[in-house]
């Protein structure tokens, strides 16, 4: 049963919502973001601009919006990216455009981004942001698990872990913490979040108003 089937068939209109998830690397915040977005069809991840080339089997539109510098730096410009961030030697941003019309349909967006990035989205998105930050249980299980991943070399592995302490230091900033001791458990309350955020009286205040007017009329 998803979130939203919870209310039952006859659900109440509402505005969607920004859920961002952050959390030093190895933590579980990508684990936790697959899982919601296989369970609950109402939440999709973010789809961010880039001006990198595109990789084989990416296709805009789907993994990235695919763009030049100039039409970059245009939008950075005229304020049409709720966040942006230049990686290496390319740059990347959340179009304002296109999340605004994924909430205004009722339709919840997930972003797996770091501190710096919620910062500009709650600057720019208000009450629509939703953040939660997912702690390891202890340092020691952070290093075993970037270890047990194998994906990583030494050198990378003990970059994350010197990151991981000042990215740590930032989850006052953040509506929710999660601890990931058990990450079905993790899983489960980030759900709990997502249904209690859904049932905000803001974001279903026309859709309640529809609602309860329909009732009275009935009466």
């Amino acid at each position: 049963m998803t979130p939203d089937s919870l209310e039952g068939a006859h659900s109440i209109a509402r505005r969607g919502l920004m859920l961002v998830l952050s959390s030093p690397s190895g933590a579980g915040k990508t684990t936790i973001s697959r899982a919601l977005l296989k369970s609950d069809g109402n939440i999709s991840m973010s789809i961010s601009v880039t001006t990198r080339q595109p990789r084989p089997g990416e296709e805009h539109g789907k993994d990235y919006f695919f763009i030049t510098e100039d039409e970059y730096h245009r939008m950075v410009k005229a304020g049409e990216l709720m966040e942006h961030a230049r990686v290496f030697d390319n740059f990347y941003g959340t179009p304002r455009a296109y999340v605004e019309k994924q909430l205004a349909e009722g339709h919840d967006v997930l972003f797996d981004i770091d501190w710096q990035g919620t910062q500009q989205l709650k600057a720019s998105a208000g009450s629509d942001l939703v953040s939660v930050f997912v702690l390891p249980p202890s340092i020691a299980e952070l290093e075993k698990r970037l270890r047990g991943r194998a994906q990583d070399s030494e050198d990378v592995v003990r970059n994350r872990m010197s990151r991981a302490s000042h990215e740590m230091s930032h989850w006052p900033e953040y509506d929710y913490v999660v601890v990931n001791r058990n990450v079905e458990q993790s899983i489960s309350q980030v759900n709990a979040i997502l249904v209690a955020e859904r049932l905000r009286q803001r974001r279903r205040a026309a859709g309640l108003v529809a609602f309860v007017n329909a009732m009275r009329g009935e009466s």
